[in-house]
């Protein structure tokens, strides 16, 4: 049999061996009153155990391990965050492991007392042949409370993991919300392609500066394409031209640099996501809504943080033009409901969470949530695979949960930590 210690540390956490007749390797009786907390940093696995041990009761600390061995080579007897193990609990004891004061470490031996079945349903779950999640076949038959439970458990650690993105970020701008907010949505104004180049353009381009010329859409339009490096070489038309000018001025007045022109992405795109298209929508929202991210804080109804982005009003030029110079047959270019649902998703959502949790402001990571629930699934291939199985994405807050549970569980077999794999394990019904 193939064990392994994470597949001993859920027997003991979840206590599914035979608990008749405990007693150490011995002889002396166990009782169980509490398995402890596992911990899943440094030092030993379980912590805040209590156990009697003939006839002491003892509060402290379990380490697990397939062969007592173990316990010599990771070399435990001299590592001081040991010394309060009150008892180790081992598959096989293959050797006594002997304590700085002569004493044998009270050893509870697992290798009679582990179900079989439990084992072959945790060998087949784990390291089975499965062509999309290690749980394929079993999933099905789960219950609706338990999947929507554990999604709503990985989309919080989804969150939170990116909250921690932003508070970086938050401190580098020396707890400035508006500018982290700006940098963050240029970035994603890029949508995967671009957003690199985005961010750089954010960075280089403080939002201060921005401020300054709020009330005048050409030079905000001048900047933005400028620093984007656009505006380098000769230009034909008249809008580019004015542009330029405009740039150079603004160029010389803030001691600006642009970044380099060739980071932009347009290969094996569609035209209307251009990143001169994307900077021209980025620019209009700017003159549109200057200090956005206070705004959003202010704003309780979804479709009134979705009026943000429609409908905003791109330089006329741009109606017949994908680039500078080059005409094209006129068509809108508004921002569209999917690249929206983008932003908000990615954006809005995040933020709000992440201003929620750093100020422990409950009001502002449910309000993240809602907006989570009230848009739209994704749409690609792990989504789909997940809805042949049986969970079906209803909106972005479970779309959005099932990337996590895909990327970070799935992906690793983390099925022993996962909510649905300990289900299915625990459960000889669900079991396929």
């Amino acid at each position: 049999m193939l064990f392994t210690e994470d597949f001993l540390h859920y027997v003991w956490k979840f206590r599914l061996f035979d608990k008749s007749n405990l007693k150490t390797v011995d002889g002396e009786e166990i009782e169980i009153f509490s398995a402890g907390m596992h911990n899943t940093h440094s030092g030993p696995d379980f912590h805040n155990a209590r156990i009697r041990i003939g006839d002491t009761t003892w509060a402290g600390n379990v380490e697990v391990h397939v062969p007592s061995s173990d316990w010599r080579k990771h070399d435990h007897t001299n590592d001081k965050a040991y010394n309060n193990v009150i008892l180790h609990v081992v598959y096989r004891d293959d050797e006594p492991v002997i304590l700085s004061d002569g004493r044998r470490m009270p050893t509870l031996e697992l290798e009679n007392r582990i179900p079989p079945e439990l084992y072959n349903r945790f060998h087949s779950l784990v390291y089975g042949n499965q062509t999309i999640i290690p749980c394929e076949g079993s999933i099905g038959h789960v219950d609706d409370m338990t999947i929507r439970t554990w999604l709503t458990r990985v989309l919080i650690e989804r969150l939170e993991k990116r909250a921690k993105t932003v508070i970086k970020a938050l401190n580098n701008n020396r707890g400035d919300w508006e500018e982290t907010f700006y940098q963050f949505l240029a970035a994603n104004f890029g949508f995967k392609t671009n957003a690199l180049p985005f961010e750089l353009l954010a960075k280089s381009l403080p939002q201060n500066i921005l401020a300054k010329h709020k009330n005048n859409p050409m030079q905000i339009e001048a900047l933005v394409f400028g620093q984007a490096g656009f505006l380098e070489g000769d230009l034909i038309d008249e809008y580019p031209k004015k542009l330029k000018e405009e740039y150079s001025f603004l160029r010389k007045k803030y001691s600006l640099t642009p970044i380099d022109n060739h980071l932009w992405k347009f290969m094996r795109m569609r035209p209307q996501n251009f990143p001169t298209i994307r900077l021209a929508q980025f620019a209009a929202l700017i003159v549109r809504s200057n200090h956005l991210f206070s705004k959003i804080l202010d704003i309780r109804e979804v479709k009134s943080l979705r009026d943000l982005f429609t409908e905003i009003n791109v330089n006329p030029y741009w109606e017949d033009h994908y680039r500078f110079d080059v005409p094209s047959k006129p068509s809108s270019k508004n921002l569209g409901t999917s690249s929206i649902d983008v932003l908000l998703l990615n954006t809005l959502a995040v933020f709000l969470f992440s201003y929620g949790r750093h100020l422990q402001l409950e009001y502002y990571t449910s309000r993240s949530l809602k907006l989570l629930e009230n848009l739209p699934a994704e749409e690609n291939n792990i989504i789909a695979n997940f809805g042949v199985l049986g969970v079906k994405a209803k909106n972005a807050f479970e779309s959005q949960a099932v990337l996590e549970l895909k990327n970070n569980y799935c992906n690793f077999k983390k099925c022993l930590h996962c909510g649905i794999g300990n289900k299915i394990l625990a459960d000889n019904k669900i079991y396929k």
